[in-house]
């Protein structure tokens, strides 16, 4: 009955997320980044189900295989292999976040940038850092460092263990996008705080989550949002103890 329940009321919230009139002011999320951290893999809402919450945004795949990307509200899979999928929309996910993309602020950038660089001219750039805010940067990357992991089995290890399975790859001169989150520090254990972004190049052939780049030039896209909309998994999360602080080894997992 219980899962039942929580069946009932997902299908409602996505509901009413689409009749939304203000639907592009909001993140929402599945499950919560300790919930992932501690092994909760499995896939609870599918691909075609998460675009009815937004257009734009990033997350992961039924046993954690590989990294989503979501631009311009088509779903894109980046596996072990570093290539790009495109699922159908039958695949879950256990933890993805995403928004309808309407951005604000716009930069251009003509020189080149570090991802330090980068993520210090967007902070100077925003107005209040206690919100959320959408990314998309477009353009040339001189250099792009990016990450997948294989899907998992049963019993699941922690991400912090699965991490060191990753598979990294260095791109060189690739134009694409990155999509991703800013998101403020209130939100440890229920989000990557700070800035979580994955990379996309321009003919759909290479991806994964950044670690690093150095862009030759091109743009960057801000959309500010005040609404965060969490969707909890249900008996997933019955027996994870989600009271443990996994920041540390979480940053570890990101850099």
């Amino acid at each position: 009955m219980k899962k039942l329940f929580i069946n009932i009321l997902v299908l409602t919230l996505l509901q009413f997320c689409a009749c939304s009139p203000h639907a592009e002011n909001k993140i929402m999320q599945i499950s919560t980044v300790n919930a992932l951290m501690a092994g909760v893999y499995d896939g609870t809402l599918s691909t075609g189900s998460l675009l009815q919450y937004g257009d734009f945004g990033i997350g992961t795949f039924d046993r954690l295989d590989g990294e989503m990307i979501v631009l311009d509200g088509r779903v894109y899979q980046v596996r072990e292999d570093g290539n790009v999928y495109t699922p159908g929309d039958d695949m879950m996910t256990p933890f993805a976040t995403v928004c309808l993309f309407s951005p604000e602020i716009t930069l251009s950038l003509q020189k080149q940038a570090r991802y330090e660089e980068f993520t210090a001219i967007i902070d100077e750039n925003i107005s209040n850092h206690n919100l959320f805010y959408a990314i998309q940067i477009k353009g040339q990357f001189r250099k792009m460092k990016v990450r997948s992991v294989p899907p998992q089995k049963k019993p699941y290890q922690p991400l912090n263990i699965v991490a060191k399975s990753q598979r990294v790859f260095h791109l060189n001169d690739v134009y694409g996008t990155v999509v991703g989150f800013r998101l403020p520090v209130f939100l440890k254990g229920i989000n990557v705080t700070g800035y979580h972004l994955h990379f996309i190049s321009d003919d759909n052939k290479q991806g994964g989550h950044v670690l690093d780049f150095e862009m030759a030039s091109g743009s960057v896209e801000i959309d500010q949002i005040n609404q965060f909309f969490l969707i909890l998994p249900g008996d997933e999360l019955q027996e994870v103890d989600l009271s443990r602080d996994r920041e540390k080894a979480l940053q570890t997992i990101e850099q």
